[in-house]
């Protein structure tokens, strides 16, 4: 799915279409009387590199550090060597590095294939940063993972890996395999220079993978992914999409109705002292509460699916239907968690809208507070372009710095950043502002 790794930086262009494509007076939430939010235009702000998923982010001491960019194999796109990381004195500033201000950190090596190890590819999504070590230097990251059934294929002593048998087409077309996504964490103690992999946080296996001829949506196979992740007492809570059939998948038996239902955003959390050896350890919500299995079906958010009627969908149809990649962050003056979201439209997760929903309840881990999220409000709409990977970012404004706010703590104004695509051109960029009020 994470699939556009092309880059340019047409300025022009992009600036003249923010200006003509939005009213100077900003986009105002009238009809959610609390929070209230306007969008403001900006000076249009360039990322001078590859980014294909979160921004992930932490404060080193006095320096704001990002980890943009891909790394590791891919079946479909070729091997990548774009994970890099650059530095700041607040945000803005890393934000704005140059292409050679990035450096490369040490990653897990790829395994061979049928070898125990790391496989695919990894995009960073979220840093999660141990309180424990007051250098700040110890960095949890939540990576979106990605293979094929040629790279992994299916182990039938672990269950793990995928066979390829009536696999979807991807990208690339009827030669290309669709993608499977998984989610998994790796560690550094050095401030972000090298990390190493601790194994998955959440995968789903073979049998929910949903097959020819019902999956024709040129994107994942199934899958867990484009995850974000934030603390809320002694866990880590994870938002992310949700792409496989609810049930063991039967070709006999298909049902749109029944796959949606089962899509898109959901959550799992971890215990923080299980984030050195995740594996097995997380659990997702079944309706009830966190007890389903890191690698069973779930629940999703059910006031974040789009039902039918509302031209709600599967993830595997090219129509779409549904809300994607979550960025979900604590607003220290709202008092409240934000998600960000995108909508899938069409073929090959074509959406051009953003959305944003809100949950008031800071404890995430009580009753069902991690599903009590606001029906989603429209931010943005850019026909013709696909958006994606929308979040709030810190400003350079001294309350950012002096609280070290990050993508997933901010305060009453934020900076927001976007993935502007179109088949001949991707931009990471920002042309506004949201600003919130009470």
């Amino acid at each position: 799915m994470k699939k556009y790794s092309f880059f340019c930086s047409p300025l022009i262009l992009i600036t003249a279409y923010f200006l003509a494509g939005c009213n100077s007076n900003g986009l105002t939430s009238n009809d959610q009387p609390t929070p209230r939010f306007v969008l403001k235009n900006i000076d249009t702000v360039l990322f001078n590199s590859f980014v294909d998923c979160n921004m992930a982010e932490a404060w080193i001491a006095d320096t704001f550090r990002i980890f943009p960019g891909k790394y590791g194999e891919d079946t479909v796109w070729g091997e990548a060597r774009e994970l890099l990381f650059a530095d700041g004195r607040n945000a803005p500033e890393a934000f704005a590095s140059n292409a050679a201000a990035f450096k490369r950190p040490q990653l897990p090596v790829v395994a061979p294939i049928s070898e125990t190890g790391f496989h695919g590819a990894m995009w960073f999504e979220t840093v999660y940063q141990s309180d424990k070590d007051t250098s700040g230097k110890t960095l949890y990251a939540v990576y979106h993972n990605e293979n094929y059934p040629q790279n992994l294929p299916y182990d039938k002593l672990t269950g793990q890996g995928y066979i390829n048998y009536r696999w979807p087409q991807g990208l690339q077309g009827p030669s290309s395999p669709a993608a499977v996504c998984r989610i998994g964490i790796v560690k550094s103690t050095d401030g972000g220079y090298s990390w190493v992999n601790k194994g998955l946080f959440l995968e789903d296996l073979q049998e929910r993978m949903i097959l020819k001829p019902f999956n024709t949506s040129n994107t994942f196979a199934g899958g867990v992914g484009d995850p974000s992740a934030v603390r809320s007492g002694d866990y880590l809570y994870l938002f992310f999409g949700e792409y496989s059939f609810p049930l063991p998948f039967d070709s006999s038996t298909y049902d749109p109705k029944t796959e949606s239902g089962g899509q898109c955003i959901s959550v799992a959390r971890i215990s923080l002292i299980d984030l050195d050896d995740p594996q097995g350890k997380a659990k997702r919500w079944d309706g009830k509460g966190f007890n389903a299995a890191w690698n069973a079906a779930g629940k999703p958010v059910a006031s974040l699916q789009i039902p039918v009627d509302s031209g709600g969908g599967p993830a595997s149809s090219p129509t779409g239907g549904f809300y994607w990649g979550p960025s979900v962050s604590w607003n220290n003056y709202l008092e409240c968690w934000v998600m960000m979201m995108v909508k899938v439209t069409g073929l090959s997760w074509a959406g051009s809208s953003i959305y944003i929903s809100f949950n008031k309840n800071k404890d995430l881990g009580a009753g069902n507070n991690a599903q009590q999220w606001s029906a989603p409000k429209l931010i943005m709409d850019r026909p013709g372009y696909f958006l994606w990977y929308p979040s709030l970012q810190p400003m350079d404004s001294e309350e950012d710095i002096r609280n070290r706010y990050t993508c997933m703590n901010l305060g009453k104004r934020a900076q927001l950043f976007v993935k502007f695509i179109r088949p001949e051109r991707s931009v990471y960029a920002s042309a506004h502002i949201i600003e919130f009020e009470k």
